[in-house]
């Protein structure tokens, strides 16, 4: 690889040979470890009849377990890392990072279950400008982000809803490899899984379980089980987006907990305008209404309804422009990734069960200080505090 890396090649095709030699030896990387996280079960007895079978409903227990797997994405050693790991959690793959700036982790426990642990937020120019690329794409589609990659996805059936750019910029990466690895270990007898992450991570869980709900609705992955805990999640999509989302998993089956003195979940920026609402609604179909009105009332209404609906349009088309077309300029500089068609709407909406850690007068006198920052309230150390005291 040294003497690849620094043959006499330049320009484009410099970088095109060497993405090609990255991704090959990537691939390579994550078959040795599927073939050695195979073999590592087997040997160590861990491939044996399910024991743990998940229920529907929160479960504080559950999630304190994910919080311990999540403070451990980290590479520095976890005898530094404060939130405690149940010991019946074995990690079993981590994949290697994958464009912006992603990762993910499978889990496996004494009692047969499965975790996908997938990464939040890195110090990295991409990882952030993955999370400011908010421009909305359907929820339902083909991307073709470069000539070698097409990704074909289906996140819901509404053909109204519509998601994040970003986060669907990742799984296009990902979703591949995560589907080889779960098809892996379902041959071995697993049956029950939980999809987790915290903040980007939570988003990226949410998005990930629609994909593989979907997934299971077109005959696949149909004896999986699953649960999904996200954590510090920022808004993942529309409205419709989040109305398909909760009914596929308002039974109990997917939560995202929230610090309500956390900012995050309360982003992207969100705006709504009669375009995003149902077509029987009076404002989507108001122009028709004005015109029924008597004269000089319909030129009143007309004006006034102008002065409100403009602004909105062109903050969104601003929105779109800005979190679309320039932040995919930063990211196509160093990456060859085509623009998908964005969907227009900015009406971002929290999806799934909502459950609020409210803070007391303990987690106040902990976390409430002079020295209280950006991210005081949005890291795992308080999510843990609060669970603990829930």
């Amino acid at each position: 690889m040294y003497l690849l890396r620094n043959a006499p090649f330049t320009g484009a095709f410099s970088f095109l040979f060497h993405r090609k030699i990255d991704i090959f030896v990537q691939t390579l990387r994550l078959m040795k470890k599927f073939i050695f996280m195979f073999f590592a079960l087997l040997l160590t007895g861990q491939i044996h009849a399910q024991t743990k079978h998940l229920q529907p409903g929160f479960d504080p227990e559950e999630y304190t377990e994910m919080l311990g797997i999540i403070a451990r994405q980290i590479d520095t050693p976890w005898t530094q890392v404060k939130i405690p790991l149940d010991e019946k959690y074995r990690l079993a793959l981590r994949s290697p990072r994958y464009f912006p700036d992603n990762r993910w982790d499978l889990w496996t426990s004494a009692d047969s279950l499965l975790v996908i642990d997938l990464h939040a937020t890195t110090g990295s120019f991409e990882s952030w400008m993955e999370n400011y690329y908010a421009a909305m794409i359907p929820a339902t589609g083909t991307w073709k982000i470069s000539d070698s990659l097409s990704f074909n996805y289906s996140l819901a059936t509404d053909s109204r809803a519509a998601v994040h750019a970003g986060w669907m910029l990742a799984l296009a990466y990902m979703t591949d490899d995560i589907g080889h690895a779960l098809d892996s270990v379902m041959n071995l007898g697993y049956r029950n899984l939980i999809i987790t992450g915290h903040s980007q991570g939570g988003a990226l869980a949410c998005l990930f379980t629609a994909w593989l709900r979907h997934r299971q609705l077109n005959g696949h992955f149909t004896k999986l089980n699953i649960k999904t805990y996200c954590s510090a999640s920022p808004k993942p999509g529309n409205q419709y987006f989040a109305w398909d989302f909760t009914s596929l998993t308002q039974m109990g089956w997917a939560f995202n907990v929230i610090n309500p003195l956390d900012w995050v979940p309360e982003t992207p920026f969100t705006l709504q305008t009669t375009r995003d609402m149902n077509r029987q609604s009076p404002f989507s179909n108001i122009k028709n209404n004005i015109r029924k009105q008597k004269f000089p009332m319909n030129l009143v209404v007309r004006h006034l309804y102008n002065r409100m609906n403009k602004p909105l349009e062109k903050t969104s088309r601003r929105l779109n422009h800005f979190m679309g077309k320039k932040v995919h300029g930063q990211l196509a500089k160093n990456t060859a990734i085509h623009a998908p068609d964005y969907d227009g709407c900015m009406n971002y909406v929290a999806a799934g069960q909502q459950i609020i850690l409210k803070p007391d007068s303990a987690y106040y006198a902990v976390f409430c200080n002079e020295n209280t920052g950006t991210f005081t309230h949005h890291m795992l150390r308080p999510y843990y505090f609060l669970i603990k005291s829930w």
